[in-house]
């Protein structure tokens, strides 16, 4: 692929992103990405033949993105409440100034029944990997004694998972960005509330 051929492919992901994040895969056709960019949509299909090679391609860059952040806050050293803190922080940010709204595997995953099946099992190993990234901080975090869980590392995971996308939707239902930073920065200071009684104790 040349230059300019590699250009215009990161430009019909990033539009797919954007469609993918306010419509979901049902809602967007590549004659939305083409009036959004421009582009003829021959020039997509040469690009990403069938919207499933567009979804994936975009879910890759995702993922990609994603692995980079979690590399970044493991080599800098952070513990495992300023590592749940900076996640948080990132989807705060990105909700806040409308840069991505929604997680692309949380609104496909909303759509997970109606999917092909190549972008469905793409969109459950995103969640398999954000699981276990977040299994291994909350055992980091009980192992040094900054956090006490209530149930299973398994549980928790689950239920940060659940709460986080959780206030995704009601910051999105309410336009009100607060509501997601209220929700999951509480869900953060339970979790290091036990250390803090430690402490005092």
């Amino acid at each position: 692929m040349t230059v300019s051929g590699s250009q215009t492919a990161d430009r019909i992901i990033a539009a797919g992103r954007q469609l993918i994040m306010r419509r979901g895969y049902n809602g967007f056709s590549y004659a939305d990405i083409s009036e959004a960019i421009d582009i003829r949509k021959a020039s997509i299909h040469h690009h990403f033949p069938t919207k499933t090679d567009l979804v994936i391609a975009v879910l890759n860059e995702w993922q990609q993105a994603f692995d980079a952040d979690v590399a970044a806050l493991q080599a800098s050293g952070a513990d495992a409440i300023a590592q749940l803190r900076a996640y948080i922080g990132h989807w705060e940010r990105c909700i806040a100034d409308d840069t991505a709204p929604f997680c692309i595997a949380g609104m496909l995953g909303a759509e997970l029944p109606s999917l092909p099946a190549e972008v469905a099992q793409r969109v459950k190993a995103f969640f398999e990997n954000l699981t276990s990234w977040l299994e291994q901080v909350l055992e980091s975090g009980a192992r040094g004694g900054l956090i006490q869980l209530d149930s299973s590392i398994q549980t928790e995971a689950a239920a940060l998972i659940s709460l986080v996308y959780g206030a995704m939707l009601a910051a999105r239902a309410f336009a009100n960005v607060g509501l997601f930073t209220e929700v999951t920065q509480g869900a953060v200071q339970r979790l290091a509330q036990p250390r803090k009684r430690t402490r005092s104790s």
